[in-house]
């Protein structure tokens, strides 16, 4: 019930295959990084050994900042030729 993309008559309903794929990204990378299981008493990826502190959704966000390249300048404007 954490994630109702998979319904189609609710609002959060993906029209698009990627926005569906990255939905699911960010529920995993909160699930596995960032949520406390109470049967384990620290996040999975904790358990697993990948990661050995606890993130937050602002570490997601630095690392895709970190990992996007920085904007290209814009060419000069063209104006078009009458004919």
């Amino acid at each position: 019930m954490g994630n109702r993309r998979f319904s189609r008559l609710t609002n959060a309903f993906s029209k698009k295959l990627e926005n569906h794929a990255h939905s699911l990204a960010l529920y995993f990378f909160y699930y596995n990084f960032c949520r406390i299981h109470k049967s384990l008493r620290v996040t999975p990826a904790m358990a697993a050994g990948v990661s050995d502190t606890l993130m937050s959704m602002s570490d997601l966000v630095r690392l895709t900042d970190a990992m996007e390249e920085p904007a290209k300048p814009r060419g000069p404007y063209k104006k078009k030729l009458a004919a």
